[in-house]
């Protein structure tokens, strides 16, 4: 008989149900005002939680092996999708982005499958070349390539918080994979490099590094979603204000269902329910490094890892923003934060987990 890994399902169902609470939380007063409806992002999110549910049941049921055979293809079609977003008339600018597609009243965003494409197509690329990973021109190289290639193609929209998930969680596989550490040194300093260069080129990116160093200094322009972001934070205690009693989601902290959704957890349940929360995340990163772990091929091993890191990355660069400790990057809390796209990719990935996790007993 075949089971799945119960503990990682469960916990993430758990999550799932506190995300539509919490989003309901954030968002009615701002859908309310916006829609005449406050009920309108939590239906929105809703019906991506039943689809994504779905979808995440048939891929728990389709053999790991599949995404071996069709890596090169799932990860070209993420290619072209990215180029056509891009396009003025097919892709469709938010906060500044071009990096959706419109359908209906929904967004879909490429860049979010890109993350599981590339783990997938470099999990691969890696069981077929170990051998070559002392060489760097044959092992690393042409992996690093495809890497930068699409971290350009998502610059352009641009995102730099996807792009920078898709780079650490590649880099993390590549070591893992047994690459020299003496590499990873130069290449650090070259991410180093790079990044000033992204930085020195992009004045608002410059902003946001001025807003995070010192938010006060443009307290009601870069400075003020990280402001009211503490603000949130800085009342909650140890038990927080109440359910549906935050204040900051009164027209204060913008759109706080997305990328700021700890915010209002933190306000509304205090210290216990924000560790209530980082527990549960604690409890994916353990099952998922546990689910790599007990695979003996390689392929399998590196696609576990992958996605669990990836998430791991995406979730402490989220706190990261919303408690100041780095600039603001627009990166969704995953499974929580509202967001079709953010929340399908990783409710695939973990179905993609679920499949490993399979074990006779």
């Amino acid at each position: 008989m075949k089971k799945y890994d119960k503990t990682l399902l469960i916990t993430v169902l758990i999550l799932m149900i506190i995300s539509l609470l919490m989003i309901y939380s954030a968002s009615y007063v701002w859908a309310k005002y916006k829609f005449d409806n406050s009920f309108k992002y939590v239906i929105n999110q809703g019906i991506f939680s039943f689809i994504g549910l779905l979808i995440l049941f048939i891929i728990s049921k389709i053999d790991y092996k599949v995404y071996y055979k069709k890596a090169n293809f799932i990860l070209i079609s993420c290619i072209i999708l990215l180029i056509l977003v891009l396009i003025p008339g097919i892709g469709v600018v938010r906060n500044g982005s071009r990096s959706w597609f419109q359908i209906g009243s929904f967004g879909i965003q490429p860049s979010e499958f890109t993350k599981l494409a590339l783990i997938i197509f470099t999990s691969k690329y890696l069981e077929k070349s170990n051998k070559f990973l002392k060489d760097y021109k044959k092992g690393v190289f042409p992996i690093l390539f495809i890497l930068f290639f699409l971290f350009g193609l998502i610059m352009l929209e641009p995102d730099f918080g996807t792009g920078m998930i898709i780079i650490i969680t590649i880099i993390a596989i590549l070591y893992i994979s047994g690459v020299n550490m003496k590499f990873f040194i130069g290449l650090g300093i070259l991410g180093i490099i790079g990044i000033i260069v992204l930085i020195i080129i992009a004045p608002y990116r410059m902003d946001r590094i001025t807003s995070f160093i010192n938010p006060w200094s443009d307290p009601l322009g870069t400075g003020f979603q990280i402001i009211q972001s503490l603000y949130a934070i800085g009342p909650g205690g140890l038990f927080g204000v109440g359910f549906l009693n935050s204040r900051q989601k009164a027209f204060y902290l913008p759109e706080p269902q997305t990328d700021f959704i700890f915010s209002i957890v933190a306000e509304e349940f205090g210290i216990i329910g924000t560790f209530v929360i980082l527990f549960l995340f604690a409890i994916i990163l353990i099952r998922g490094i546990k689910i790599a772990l007990r695979e003996q091929e390689l392929f399998p091993k590196y696609l576990a890892f992958g996605l669990t890191f990836q998430l791991t990355v995406q979730v402490v660069m989220n706190l990261s923003v919303v408690i100041g400790l780095i600039p603001v990057t627009g990166v969704t809390l995953p499974f929580m934060s509202y967001g079709g796209s953010s929340l399908l990719t990783s409710l695939i990935g973990i179905g993609i987990l679920l499949n490993i996790s399979k074990k006779r007993n």
